[in-house]
């Protein structure tokens, strides 16, 4: 079942900014990786999805209810983390944390301790004190802790240290094994690597593409015919990279890494 599901979404905002019929679907318990350079139309498509935008044409739905029109009721069962992080300054994280469970309606968010203690959150400072990786820490257990359905995460270990990032993964693959949907904005290509099952990628506000990583992959797949110096090391050679000889020529396949076939996508057309 499509829980996200995006129809021909579009806002100009001239001079060929914005995003322009931008369609696509996230299922139940997938997570999608949404990809792209920055100003592709990220963060415009985010928006839409979390009511803060109306769309001037086309249509977002989330667990079929209109994005805009019922953003309401949407809010009670998800989860977001911002690309960029907007607190109140002068509230202590134990106050940030307790008004947003407030706003929530919630006496007691079922997960913020077990969140606090892995990522290793201390809320006691002023949050205008705080580190940029506490901050975004901060914001991890605010987006998790009511345990919504579905999420939808913009750069989401922006400023976390390799541990952290590690953990994040880990929180992520855990949420997808207990039935989540999560759409994720990311520019870290191992995370997107080791978590989504599908990506889309936008370039200049459209869509480039919608595929499994392992269809991108094969898609991006090249072919080499290597001359050697004589059939024994035509051989050799196909033999250590898994491919083929005849005579003094060795033909292997070769796989491009994932950042190199996403970088492809984010070069512009120049680079189709």
């Amino acid at each position: 079942m499509s829980v996200i599901k995006i129809a021909d979404l579009t806002r100009d905002y001239g001079n060929g900014k914005g995003i322009f019929q931008i369609s696509f679907r996230v299922e139940e318990g997938e997570i999608f990786g949404f990809l792209g350079p920055n100003g592709a139309g990220k963060t415009t498509t985010i928006r839409h999805l979390m009511g803060f935008l109306r769309p001037q044409s086309g249509k977002c739905r989330i667990a079929h209810l209109d994005c805009w029109k019922e953003r309401d009721r949407i809010q009670e069962f998800l989860g977001y983390i911002p690309g960029e992080m907007n607190f109140f300054e002068d509230m202590t994280g134990w106050e940030f944390l307790n008004f947003c469970a407030r706003y929530r309606g919630l006496r007691e968010p079922s997960r913020e301790k077990e969140l606090m203690d892995r990522f290793e959150v201390d809320p006691r400072g002023k949050i205008r004190k705080m580190s940029k990786g506490m901050r975004q820490k901060l914001g991890i257990v605010t987006a998790f802790s009511h345990d919504p359905q579905v999420l939808i995460l913009d750069e989401p270990t922006s400023g976390l240290d390799p541990l952290m990032q590690n953990r994040f993964v880990e929180l992520l693959r855990e949420e997808k094994q207990r039935g989540k949907t999560i759409l994720l904005s990311s520019h870290m290509f191992e995370e997107v690597e080791r978590t989504c099952d599908r990506v889309g990628i936008i370039r200049e506000g459209r869509l480039a593409t919608v595929d499994t990583i392992d269809t991108l992959r094969k898609r991006h797949m090249r072919t080499y015919t290597v001359t050697l110096d004589n059939p024994k090391l035509a051989r050799a050679f196909a033999r250590d990279f898994g491919g083929s000889a005849s005579g003094n020529k060795a033909r292997v396949t070769a796989k491009q890494s994932l950042e190199s076939i996403f970088l492809h996508y984010y070069g512009g057309k120049r680079h189709d």
